[in-house]
């Protein structure tokens, strides 16, 4: 139910922000808005406002939605002859062409205004990140041959300062797109600097879906995490075996357990079977049997006891950081990610189209749905963030010079400013059919790989 809530708001908000762009401009420019519709479908909200007697329409299916002006191409010879002369002028097919890109490109602006605007509101309370410090390296991995150690605290890349790890990916992200090479700036232990070169001409295609740092040999640093219980969930197999926060677990069946995840590997492997645990609580040692609930996890059946681990502040402190600025230096990082966002979503495109990029990054609303439930249930601000990137993405992609969309009026417009007159109902009529036809195969393509990822997790 949160994953379809999220899913409904973020819908909801996105297309609101962009169609009331369009309606604004529309009445700044003072073009008569016949209706403004969010969704398609059976509407279950009707209501008339405002001087020129708008109708407001809300309808069942939240998948987009519209802003119906006045137009004398669209209307029959019958209600083009009894327009009167208040509203004549006020048809968006009268108004300077100027006039009609502003109302055209103000969907789009609106939402990379959204955009902004989130980004401002994050960066100000703060976004909690994972320090970037190093962990394990791969032997023979780019990183490894670098020269770069575990431990080592990354400073910057490319000559950008880093404070997360949100950050290095981002900016790996798109170095990879631009050189072979990046500059990476590393603190140690002793606090001394050093600068390395990191190659990234590992890095295919395909490999933007998965992982690409694993690949370069970059991960965080993770702390030794000993197998002692946090919180238990109630009725959970560990609360009905006795186990309680702050046990240590030393082995299982007769095996030592040396860290947390080997614990946990140990659970997940045996479900539905008793694992007699040795555990140490209050300075004694003790046995108790516990058998993990069975859980079905992507078509598996896996052990799960309801126990969380229990990790003390001071490691929490030492691999997490809050990066927040003031308001105007907030300000001023929204608008530096907006547009970086926005230039490196344009190049991703071409490069899908060119052939160097995967299309398996094109999702559909099945894969917005999950990552909207998700981030919702991470919190607000991550939410807010998916809500931003989400707005991002809407923006740019109404941008493109493909008919149908925003960015295909726009076109059309620019070739009318050339060309001196507009262009043909017969050229408009052809670029319709090219449009909706392209616009099928990117949807086919979204499905096709919303559908793959679910059937593979």
């Amino acid at each position: 139910m949160l994953t379809l809530l999220a899913f409904i708001v973020t819908l909801g908000i996105l297309i609101a922000v962009h169609e009331y762009g369009h309606f604004q401009v529309a009445r700044w420019c003072n073009v008569k808005v016949l209706r403004f519709s969010l969704g398609f479908g059976k509407p279950f909200y009707k209501r008339r406002f405002g001087k020129d007697n708008t109708e407001f329409v809300i309808s069942v299916l939240p998948f987009g939605g519209y802003v119906k002006m006045l137009d004398e191409r669209e209307l029959p010879e019958g209600e083009k002859v009894a327009l009167d002369a208040v509203d004549l002028p006020r048809a968006f097919n009268r108004q300077s062409v100027w006039k009609r890109i502003a109302i055209v490109s103000a969907g789009p602006a609106a939402n990379l205004l959204l955009a902004i605007f989130l980004y401002w509101v994050l960066f100000m309370h703060g976004v909690a990140g994972i320090k970037p410090l190093l962990g394990d390296i791969p032997a023979d991995s780019p990183a490894a041959k670098a020269g770069l150690q575990s431990g080592e605290l990354i400073q910057s890349v490319a000559g950008e300062p880093v404070a997360s790890w949100q950050d290095v990916r981002w900016i790996l992200l798109q170095e990879v797109i631009k050189a072979p090479m990046v500059e990476m700036r590393v603190k140690n232990d002793l606090q001394r600097e050093s600068v390395h070169q990191l190659a990234l001409d590992s890095i295919g295609k395909d490999d933007f879906e998965e992982d690409f740092l694993a690949k370069l040999g970059l991960a965080p640093y993770r702390p030794v995490m000993p197998a002692k219980l946090g919180d238990i969930l109630q009725d959970g197999a560990a609360e009905k075996a006795g186990l309680k926060t702050g046990d240590l677990v030393i082995s299982v069946n007769g095996k030592a357990i040396s860290d947390w995840e080997q614990f946990v590997t140990q659970v997940r492997e045996q479900p539905g079977q008793a694992m007699l645990l040795e555990l140490q609580r209050d300075g004694r040692n003790m046995q108790l049997a516990v058998t993990p609930d069975i859980v079905d996890e992507g078509g598996k059946k896996i052990g799960r006891i309801g126990a969380g681990y229990a990790m003390d502040q001071a490691e929490i402190d030492k691999m997490t950081v809050l990066v927040s600025y003031g308001p105007l230096q907030s300000f001023t990082s929204a608008v530096n990610k907006t547009w970086e966002t926005s230039v490196f979503s344009i190049k991703m495109l071409a490069r899908m189209v060119t052939g160097e990029a995967s299309w398996k990054g094109v999702s559909g609303p099945v894969t917005i749905a999950s990552y909207a439930g998700q981030s919702a249930h991470v919190g607000w601000k991550s939410f807010i963030g998916f809500l931003a990137l989400i707005s991002i993405s809407l923006g740019v992609l109404n941008l493109l010079p493909v008919p149908v969309l925003d960015g295909g009026h726009l076109l059309y417009y620019t070739i009318e400013i050339f060309k001196g007159s507009p262009v043909s109902e017969a050229v408009m009529e052809a670029g319709q059919r090219i449009g909706l036809t392209i616009l099928a195969l990117l949807m086919a393509v979204a499905f096709y790989n919303d559908f793959t990822r679910f059937i593979t997790g």
